[in-house]
């Protein structure tokens, strides 16, 4: 690894420390005083991760909207990653983390006092509404800060950081991730991009360039969909995409998070038309 990469590294390296547990949604076991009845959550996380570099359409960002408030279920976390550069205000940062709590189990329900589980349910019947106001404000505004005028997307750097905290996340064995990103752009030592359009690539060669700057890194196993793939601007004079292009991009990152202990279970270019799940 070159200086430079080292110290881009180094640099992002403290961001792997910003989701120790971190919930945005108050707790309605917590609220009712009755956290010994607590349900243990379903295992399963989603994490999203928006790079900021990519200024995706209104129809493509509801797209995602869409496929979020579908998986969520009782149980569930969710967080909300965005990165590009590291420049002020666009480095690797943690925008949202919440938690849709389960209901209490009915073999003890008969043991809560009448009026915590009164406030439990009531609570809890607002919940899903609260986290998706919550993230769905993040989501716009880290949405609403991307632009292709930041000259770098550090994808590599900062998916590794985001896999680091995958990792911490307390009672989960189930992890998906949504990365909202053209791909294109993965690093500052190598694009994809060519005279504002894409260049022909060759994924063994490029994967050989990954592993010599040590950028792999480990998803737990996630599922992982891409949402936003190869897109290009309509402004932009050299935005033709072959097929050929398209097949080389999936192939380099399928190979990516194979070697990083994950799936690419879904490629949109742009839209992902497959259900994350």
């Amino acid at each position: 690894m070159n200086f430079k990469s080292l110290a881009l590294a180094l640099l992002l390296a403290p961001t792997a420390l910003l989701a120790a547990e971190r919930n945005d949604v108050p707790s309605c076991y917590a609220q009712a005083r009755i956290d010994e009845f607590r349900t243990a959550p379903s295992g399963r996380m989603l994490t999203v991760v928006v790079d900021q570099t990519t200024p995706l359409t209104q129809d493509l960002q509801r797209t995602a909207w869409g496929h979020i408030k579908r998986f969520m279920q009782p149980g569930d976390k969710i967080r909300l990653y965005a990165f590009s550069a590291y420049l002020e205000g666009h480095y690797t940062r943690l925008r949202y983390a919440g938690e849709l709590e389960r209901p209490i189990d009915e073999k003890v329900l008969g043991s809560v006092p009448m009026m915590a589980a009164r406030k439990f349910q009531s609570c809890l019947k607002n919940q899903p509404a609260q986290l998706f106001k919550g993230f769905g404000k993040a989501f716009a505004a880290t949405m609403g800060k991307s632009s292709s005028d930041i000259p770098r997307s550090e994808i590599l750097f900062s998916l590794k950081a985001v896999g680091e905290d995958m990792a911490k996340a307390e009672g989960v064995d189930e992890h998906v991730v949504l990365v909202m990103s053209d791909m294109l752009e993965y690093s500052d030592f190598a694009s994809f991009y060519q005279s504002n359009g894409i260049r022909q690539i060759d994924p063994k060669v490029e994967i050989a360039k990954v592993e010599k700057q040590h950028l792999l890194g480990d998803f737990s196993g996630a599922r992982v969909y891409v949402h936003g793939a190869a897109f290009i601007p309509t402004t932009a004079k050299n935005g033709y995409r072959s097929g050929k292009m398209i097949q080389n991009l999936e192939q380099f990152w399928s190979t990516y998070f194979k070697e990083s202990n994950a799936t690419l279970a879904g490629f949109g270019n742009p839209e992902l038309t497959s259900a994350v799940e």
